[in-house]
């Protein structure tokens, strides 16, 4: 959840009441939000001891889809809705005097569908800015940067003077040594080359250089007379940059994601359209795509859901009249209207400011914040159910606790690691279609879904390193595989695995504790040339995360099915499980051995290690 911090004596007084502490965390449970902290004690002790603070702020965290709850516009006009101190705002598009044909027109270039090829914009006439509003304007761009925008990965969004500029605009993308102008907060023109060399070494802006560095073309806005509006998403232009006199202001966003960018630009010019002369009323614009098709932008036509009284009864156990109803949702910033063919329907008006709401549910949990939470009747529910934990987690247990009794710790890693841990750390190769990868990992430890528990081990070894030997850990948990064949288009497997660290390599140690937990699961041993036995046996493996001849494959053999399909259970299984078999009916289901000594060192252990590994979930498939 984001934590927004605003100015303490400005939000109330655009809601009309001083609030002690205790009374505006009471309100803000009460709309769903939390009371993170109130400076004002520390500021006053910074005043008393004569220090330079700061006016008390308020922190507040709101639910991570209410971009309307980000800025202090969005949060005072929520809360006052909510205290009935005013109807829900109506936005409009206002044109201009010509009309249509006066409209500000963005031509996109097709070359922008090359880098960011979504584009949308708005403008703000007649605005007065304070310092106060100047900062949150300021500050509510960064949040949907970070926010809904991913580090202006998915959108980004510049704002610009449009006094200083010639419309019409022009959207489009160019090699980097063929764009010039003076960035935001410089004077001296450079080109997008060599702002993307000089921002390496900036502290803000270089987390955003990877968005584009590697593209051919860049994207650029340019005004009628060639003038630079922005280079999306990294930098501004220093003459179309916004300052307290600004008057109109032009607003553009780019983005790789239209749903998101069409959020985004509704929210900005939502949140500020209270400041111009005329509140909440938006000027649109005149955008035409690469196909020359127009789009008016921005888009804030309010969508309409229906919600049935009736059902917003049975969820909350309430028996509340259709107006009662529609007296909360208008506490919500809804517009509910009772239906004039149903009078058990409410068609309930979303405005653009309220994204998150997409089917009748989330309409119930507007009501029922409206109503409070904690006025809701507690009554016994209709239906009795009894929990039932999985087979899965059954058989699990089992083992889990065989091998705790064993003085075995378990250890619960990451389910994210590393490409390299997952791989070449193992000394195993990617051939591309095992793991799931994630499109964009926060860090370089969270890069891929695991696809063995081993690595994870390892880790947990090497932070434990100053704890006595021997080290005996295992975890029983989930790994992950590409799977086509799955709607999804991935799968779990329930994994068992065990690492042994001594100052002997213990392959005897793993043996002995894979034979402990097949006797727990009554799988019995046997010899593999006996065809009619099931059970498992173990051969000499090849698998390279392990020493050359002390490694082993672990092979189960499970009965036959009872149908005449004999084969159709291992094929089954084989093409479930990623294995190959040993025999007509054997699976290739784990393996164990000492663990070659490179992948120790990648790990940086020092001490010998063996190791086993299995799926588990083979034994649920009898």
């Amino acid at each position: 959840m984001p934590t927004i911090s605003v100015d303490k004596a400005d939000l109330f007084e655009r809601l009309g009441h001083q609030y002690t502490t205790e009374e505006f965390d009471r309100l803000c449970f009460d709309y769903g939000l939390e009371l993170d902290e109130d400076t004002t004690e520390e500021v006053e002790a910074a005043i008393k001891k004569g220090l330079p603070a700061e006016r008390p702020q308020l922190k507040i965290e709101v639910p991570a889809n209410r971009y309307d709850l980000v800025c202090i516009e969005g949060i005072s006009r929520a809360l006052r809705a909510f205290l009935r101190e005013e109807d829900p705002p109506q936005y409009r598009l206002v044109y201009p005097p010509g009309g249509e044909k006066d409209l500000i027109t963005v031509t996109i270039s097709p070359e922008t569908q090359r880098i960011r090829p979504f584009f949308a914009c708005a403008v703000l006439r007649n605005l007065k800015f304070t310092p106060r509003s100047y900062a949150s304007f300021i500050d509510l761009q960064d949040k949907l940067h970070q926010n809904i925008g991913r580090r202006r990965a998915l959108v980004a969004i510049g704002t610009h003077d449009l006094d200083m500029l010639t419309p019409p605009f022009r959207y489009e993308a160019r090699t980097p040594t063929n764009i010039s102008f003076a960035a935001l907060g410089r004077q001296t023109v450079h080109t997008a080359a060599e702002l993307m060399q000089i921002y390496e070494s900036d502290k803000h802006l270089s987390r955003y250089l990877h968005i584009i560095r590697d593209s051919d073309v860049y994207p650029i806005i340019y005004d009628a007379e060639d003038h630079v509006l922005s280079m999306p998403p990294i930098i501004n232009s220093e003459r179309s940059k916004i300052t307290l006199e600004t008057k109109n202001v032009f607003i553009d966003t780019t983005a790789t994601d239209d749903t998101k960018l069409q959020i985004v630009v509704n929210m900005v010019a939502s949140m500020f359209s209270e400041y111009c002369a005329e509140p909440f009323t938006i000027e649109p614009c005149k955008i035409i795509l690469p196909d020359g098709s127009v789009r008016i932008s921005p888009d804030i036509a309010p969508r309409t859901v229906t919600a049935r009284a009736s059902y917003i009864n049975s969820c909350t156990s309430l028996s509340l009249t259709p107006s009662t109803i529609q007296s909360l949702l208008t506490r919500m910033t809804l517009s509910p209207t009772i239906s004039s063919t149903n009078p058990d329907a409410l068609d309930v008006s979303i405005p653009c400011t309220r994204p998150d709401i997409f089917h009748e549910c989330d309409v119930v949990e507007d009501a029922a914040v409206a109503y409070g939470f904690n006025n809701l009747p507690d009554i016994f529910p209709q239906t009795s159910t009894v929990a039932q934990p999985l087979p899965i987690s059954r058989l699990t247990d089992v083992l889990r606790r065989e091998w705790a009794i064993a003085g075995w710790v378990e250890a619960l890693p990451f389910i994210l690691c590393s490409h390299e841990e997952n791989f070449s750390f193992m000394n195993r190769p990617d051939p591309g279609s095992l793991a799931v990868k994630i499109a964009n990992p926060k860090t370089l430890e969270f890069q891929v879904v695991r696809t063995s528990l081993l690595p994870g081990l390892l880790k947990t070894i090497r932070e434990n390193r100053s704890h006595a030997l021997p080290i005996r850990i295992f975890e029983l948990s989930d790994v992950v595989f590409k799977d086509p064949s799955r709607e999804r288009q991935a799968r779990n497997e329930r994994h068992a695995g065990a690492v042994w660290c001594a100052r002997s390599a213990g392959f005897e140690v793993v043996h002995g504790l894979l034979d402990r937990a097949m006797k727990m699961l009554e799988i019995p041993r046997i010899g593999k040339a006996d065809e009619k036995a099931t059970g498992y046996y173990i051969k000499e493996g090849d698998d390279p995360a392990y020493f050359p001849g002390r490694a082993a494959t672990i092979y189960y053999r499970p009965p036959p099915p009872k149908t005449s399909k004999v084969g159709e259970l291992a094929d089954e299984l084989k093409n479930t499980l990623r294995i190959s078999n040993h025999q007509d009916r054997d699976i290739m289901i784990g393996t164990l051995g000492v663990l070659h000594p490179t992948v120790l060192e990648k790990f940086e252990i020092t001490y010998p290690c063996s190791a086993l590994e299995f799926n588990v979930e083979v034994f649920l498939k009898q």
